[in-house]
């Protein structure tokens, strides 16, 4: 490599790297993109050339050495230097202090050695060129290394030559290679004092609850340290609240030593003594739950700080997170703040290295519709997952790995240093503020006891364990320290320990002496919504909002469609459907693409936000929704709803990354801190849902009951079998249907445009917040008979139930109950077949079931009529498990299904197929007999 010419450029003669050849490499490719992104000195390499070395001649005038020792000048030399420095940049890491239960720190790297730089110990002494290296414009090898080894091989490793940015590379440089002062007095006890402030927490709790389970934090105790460190440096710099997502590994230290809970609370929470008929809902463990509070310096600063409520699926909470983050910081745009809310996330080592949804939240860093400012990512480096070593856990050599495909810059500290810990949280924190950007920190520890603290973790690891079981806390071995240095005295060092402890005892007397009465529900961590009693799903669906809006409100809307900029150039095939939406009103029919513009745009008009996200969401799956328009000819984008005027709300409609779990658990933790918004978050197809199960299940359908968290998000999911195959047919909707109890949420499959207009107006403006999953068409986005009346927007409101208006009630022997497109498919067979005994109704809401709606309706009808459900989805999917005891008890007699027969799969993969079971399940349906699901 070293001596080939590149790209017309001076060969590099006489200049051998051997191993290190690669580094020169990646200093030349850096040189030509940008020869400003390089130092000094390989700059003047590359632009000039290098001497050769003399040959050896016959006579032995010029010997071989005599050659070596010409070849290696002054110029050569500093460049070998500059090849060491960069080298250490790169590799540094490797050979860093930051394991605490490694005795001592690695072997030397065979890259790193001098020898493979073509140095000797003879050129120690030597001064070189080291362009601004450490400050200093010249330095000896000798003082070079040692300022290497200080800055990249004590008990901080480094990671940041990934990162392409040499405005980044450089300001880490200068920051991490810099010469460090040590911590006055007054820092080292504020660390003092976090750590002892930890350690006594989790030994108290240790004591005096036996076997129970609270995930300690002892042997990472560092982590009060650096989120101490983290919100101190935020106080005053531009934030104004942080928001921490986190699983359960100290949590309840964080409550307590960060967010400022309670000790009696946490206490009583372990005593489990509360009535438990107060409270609404299952609850969660106390090592689930979020909380509000407001960190408090030592010296007096303050700044609001929550950590979100979490589950168990580890990593989910992540994205929830995020959510937040944007929500708040939506809110907070007119301040003219920049990025005003700090994100951190903290995480666990085999979590971080095996949980995809991490990635997946990483990924949205950077996303003009999920940037939050930059993350701080804090690892508590366990070493350990449950049981799992990092052999068996991850392929990386890091946990933190995945972090470098958003060129995140990583910082490995050993938790047993807390002073170094401090600096990097303050380096951590200032990278964020200065690039706006994501930064890990991975905090090397240990975990004293096993996954719980009833689980013995020498049975898998033994050796490890005798480690942790011989090694001193952190607390102590830096009190020790500070008395060794001569720092503090051993009576402060007691003082402040006993101190804590005392507040601990006395907090744990009064508990057990006057317990804390039991809240109605666990804190809600993210929006200040008061918990109430159970209320039950008829009452939750009553709705007092007004939902019609003006025809002089609609006609606004429609304007915008078709208003765009001057030069503006909207495609050719795009431009026709704008025209048809005033088309429409004009003749006063809706279809549906044209209503949900209406639904929005007049929220907007309310004063109601409108956050509209997915894959390909802006366009539409279909081609139906061009929310934002795209020039033909320049590229310029233009959303025509976000120029109704100056007192309209916000319209954001973004394309999502290809992502269901993170995406929608954004958009849900989005919802929790937009109470005024309306949150919109839809599937390219609704069998992809599926992929979000875990945000479904663990928020979704059970955060308000865990945790009195309530979420207005709402999930829109093309559903409809239409012969598009198993993966395009089937929004899931006995799914949903399973996880709906207590009002929880609201399940809808509307058939008319009109319906889901005001569906939509009313979950945005509905007082009581709740999910709202609605299974959307695919094929009736443009069917001519699934269209509404424009009065039925200017003087309607939703129908949970659509009657048969057609129908000669004395003549009917059969009802035909069914949701969504096949009504459209039965009534063409009934007018086609001339059938005057059939009815049909569609039930437009399965969620709250409409009860008395649907028993009026079923009771206009002659008792001797035969009742039907008819649904396109096979039998053991679909809605009928869900609806049959509550339509048979309505009819009073037993229901026959008509559907699909029961598989495994939504739907065939044959369109023909496909075609013939619709003729046959529509047949069957208005036909006499059985069903064709068989049941009688």
């Amino acid at each position: 490599m070293a001596s080939q010419s590149r790209a017309g450029q001076p060969a590099l003669h006489g200049l051998e790297f051997g191993i290190n050849e690669w580094l020169v490499d990646e200093q030349y490719e850096r040189y030509l993109h940008d020869p400003g992104s390089v130092d000094r000195t390989w700059r003047e390499l590359f632009a000039s050339p290098i001497p050769a070395p003399r040959r050896e001649t016959r006579n032995g005038a010029t010997t071989a050495q005599e050659s070596a020792d010409d070849a290696d000048d002054a110029a050569v030399k500093a460049v070998r230097v500059a090849a060491l420095i960069e080298a250490y940049r790169v590799r540094g890491h490797l050979v860093a202090d930051t394991d605490p239960l490694t005795a001592a720190r690695a072997a030397a790297h065979p890259e790193l050695e001098l020898t493979a730089f073509g140095l000797r110990e003879d050129d120690l002494q030597r001064e070189f060129v080291v362009d601004g290296f450490s400050g200093q414009a010249t330095m000896t090898l000798r003082d070079v290394l040692k300022a290497l080894q200080e800055s990249y091989c004590r008990t901080v490793g480094t990671e940041y030559m990934h990162i392409q940015s040499s405005q980044e590379r450089r300001w880490i440089q200068h920051r991490i290679e810099s010469p460090q002062a040590p911590p006055d007095v007054a820092e080292q006890l504020q660390i003092l004092y976090r750590l002892g402030a930890a350690e006594a927490f989790e030994t108290f709790l240790q004591t005096k609850y036996v076997g129970q389970k609270r995930y300690s934090l002892e042997g990472g105790e560092s982590a009060i340290v650096l989120l101490d460190a983290l919100l101190l440096r935020s106080i005053g710099h531009g934030v104004r609240e942080a928001v921490i997502g986190m699983a359960h590994r100290g949590r309840l230290n964080v409550l307590a030593n960060i967010i400022g809970k309670s000790y009696a609370e946490i206490f009583h929470e372990f005593e489990d003594a509360g009535d438990i008929r107060s409270v609404q809902g299952s609850g969660d463990v106390k090592y689930h739950l979020g909380a509000e509070g407001t960190y408090r310096a030592l010296d007096g600063g303050m700044i609001a700080v929550c950590v979100v409520a979490n589950p168990s699926h580890l990593e989910l909470v992540g994205p929830v997170a995020q959510g937040v983050v944007r929500a708040k910081q939506d809110r907070a745009a007119d301040g003219g703040e920049a990025f005003p809310v700090l994100p951190i996330a903290v995480h666990g080592d085999a979590a971080f290295a095996g949980q995809g949804v991490v990635f997946e939240t990483l990924n949205m860093s950077q996303l003009p519709g999920y940037r939050t400012g930059g993350t701080v990512h804090i690892v508590i480096n366990n070493q350990l997952g449950f049981t799992t070593s990092p052999a068996n856990g991850r392929s990386s050599a890091y946990a933190t790995d995945v972090a470098r495909t958003v060129q995140a810059p990583i910082f490995h500290v050993n938790a047993d240093d807390p002073e170094a810990v401090v600096r990097v949280a303050r380096l951590a924190f200032d990278y964020r503020q200065a690039f706006h950007k994501d930064v890990v920190v991975d905090l090397i520890c240990y975990r004293r006891h096993g996954h719980s603290e009833v689980d013995d973790p020498s049975i898998t690891q033994p050796a490890m364990y005798d480690r942790i079981d011989a090694r001193a806390s952190v607390r102590k071995l830096y009190a020790e320290a500070l008395v060794h240095r001569g720092d503090i005295t051993e009576r402060q060092v007691e003082g402040a320990l006993r101190d804590y402890q005392g507040h601990l005892e006395r907090a744990f007397t009064q508990t057990r002496a006057r317990p804390v009465p039991a809240s109605p529900m666990p804190v809600n961590s993210v929006n200040d919504v008061n918990a109430t009693n159970h209320v039950s799903a008829q009452h939750v669906a009553a709705s007092q909002a007004a939902t019609a809006i003006t025809e002089a409100a609609a006609r606004q809307v429609i304007a915008s469609q078709t208003a765009v900029p001057g030069g503006f150039t909207v495609h050719a095939r795009v431009l026709p459907q704008l025209q048809r939406r005033t088309t429409m009103l004009d003749a006063g029919t809706i279809d549906w693409p044209t209503a949900e513009t209406l639904a929005i745009g007049s929220l907007l008009l309310d004063g109601v936000a409108v956050r509209l996200a997915g894959q390909d969401s802006r366009r539409g799956t279909f081609g139906q929704r061009h929310a934002v328009l795209t020039d033909r000819r320049t590229g310029a984008e233009h959303t025509p709803l976000s120029s109704l005027g100056p007192r309209a709300a916000d319209f954001a409609p973004y394309d999502s990354m290809l992502s269901e779990l993170g995406a929608l658990a954004f958009e849900y933790g989005y919802s929790l801190a937009r109470p005024d918004a309306l949150v919109l978050w839809e599937a390219q197809f609704g069998d992809f849902a599926n992929g979000a199960q875990a945000v479904i299940d663990e928020y979704i359908a059970s955060s308000e009951q865990k945790w009195g968290q309530r979420s207005g998000v709402t999930l829109l999911l093309p559903h409809g079998l239409e012969g598009q195959g198993p993966d395009h047919s089937s929004g899931r909707i006995e799914r949903f249907l399973q996880l709906c109890a207590q009002g929880n949420m609201t399940v809808a499959m509307p058939s008319l445009p009109g319906n889901y207009f005001h569906l939509l107006r009313q979950q945005a403006l509905d007082e009581r917040r709740r999910p709202l999953v609605v299974f959307t068409p695919k094929s009736m986005l443009r069917s001519k008979v699934a269209t509404s009346g424009l009065t039925e927007l200017t003087m309607g409101a939703f129908r949970a139930v659509i009657p048969d208006e057609t129908a000669d009630t004395a003549r009917i022997r059969r009802v035909l109950v069914c949701s969504g497109k096949v009504f459209y498919d039965l009534d063409a067979h009934r007018r086609s077949a001339g059938l005057s005994d059939t009815a049909i109704v569609r039930l437009e809401r399965i969620y709250p079931f409409p009860t008395e709606e649907l028993g009026a309706e079923l009771a206009r009808f002659p008792a001797g009529a035969e009742v039907r459900w008819v649904q396109e989805e096979p039998e053991n999917q679909g809605a009928w498990s869900f609806v049959e005891p509550h339509v048979q008890r309505l009819a009073g007699r037993a229901v026959a299904c008509v559907s699909r027969p029961q598989a495994p799969v939504p739907a065939v993969g044959s369109a023909r197929r496909h075609a013939g079971e619709q003729r046959d399940l529509v047949t069957s349906a208005v036909g006499h007999g059985r069903g064709s699901s068989g049941r009688p």
